[in-house]
Parts: C-alpha cells; structure tokens; sequence
C-alpha cells in the first residue's frame, strides 16, 4: 500500500476550513486492491475536506467509467459512473469503522483515503451493467446478440402457437369448464 502514499492527507498542519484536493484513478491503482471488480478504469476524484476542530466531513464526488461486460450483449462496454459519497471522520481513543463514520486516534497526523476511494467507486457500480450506447457514434454493442433478445414479430409464427393452442386437449378442456 505504499505506493498508494499520495493519497495520504495531512492532518497535523492543515487549519480549520473546507479544503480540495483532487486524485485521478487508473488501473494501477485497483491492482493494490485484491479481488477487485474493477481491472480497467480511469476516474477523477474530488475531495471535499471539511476540517472542524472535533471532526472532518469529507464529500467524495467520481466522475468516470470502467470496462466490464454488458449484461444485454456480452460486449465489453466502459461503463460511465457519476456519485457522491460523504464519510465523517471523529476521533477516539479506540479506532474503528461505522457505515459512515469513521473513528481514527486523536493524535493522528495523517489519513490515508485511498480505502475509501476504492470502496465508492466499487459502491457506486449498477448492479444491471448497461447503458444508452445507441447515441453514441460507434455503439459496442453486438447488434447480432440483441436480435436474441428482441421477441418475434413474424405473424407466422404467431399462427403456428395458436393453431397448437387449438390442437391442444387441455386448451378444449378448459372451454368446455368455462361453458359448464
């Protein structure tokens, strides 16, 4: 995780006040993650770093996009992502983790974001991975594939289900229980 050190911030030295700091992320930063989603992405980054004498408010906004596969037609797909995270930061003389709230010791001289990044970007991934790729100019889609899922529109086949509805005994027998 060292080589994650320039997503260390100071704590000690940084005055009271709302403070920027902007990260871009690669691929080689979700290589330091072990079983990540996410291969191939590129993503910036905009922390809002809230510093308050007895807490720190800290507002990740993402804006980017990672590969994977599209759930419609197994093409690889970049995915764009936009979300907002906040995260509070309290301290304590026991360190530990809350939904979002975190408790670091109240000597700390820095905080390693690095983590928390990984973690919204991972939680701001749709569970269905699609999205209107027919505007762009070269969709990847795989047209071939999608004419699978589209339903029939031949009337000839439709002809066909209800010819074998009619042939069909248990179809008569129901008629006949709707009459009696």
């Amino acid at each position: 995780m060292s080589e994650l050190k320039h997503y260390t911030l100071p704590l000690r030295g940084l005055r009271d006040g709302m403070h920027t700091f902007d990260f871009e992320v690669d691929n080689h930063f979700f290589r330091h993650f072990e079983a990540s989603p996410i291969k191939e992405g590129v993503f910036t980054v905009q922390l809002f770093f809230d510093k308050r004498p007895d807490l720190i408010v800290m507002t990740f906004q993402m804006d980017g996009k990672f590969q994977t596969a599209c759930d419609r037609c197994l093409n690889p797909i970049y995915l764009p992502i936009r979300d907002s995270h906040q995260l509070m930061v309290k301290f304590s003389e026991t360190p530990s983790e809350e939904a979002e709230v975190v408790f670091i010791p109240p000597g700390s001289t820095e905080l390693n974001v690095a983590k928390f990044i990984y973690e919204y970007i991972c939680l701001s991934m749709p569970m269905v991975k699609i999205y209107d790729c027919e505007s762009e100019e070269n969709p990847p889609c795989n047209f071939k594939m999608l004419q699978y899922l589209e339903p029939e529109t031949n009337s000839e086949s439709e002809d066909q289900q209800d010819e074998e509805k009619n042939d069909n005994p248990i179809w008569d027998a129901l008629k006949n229980f709707k009459k009696d």
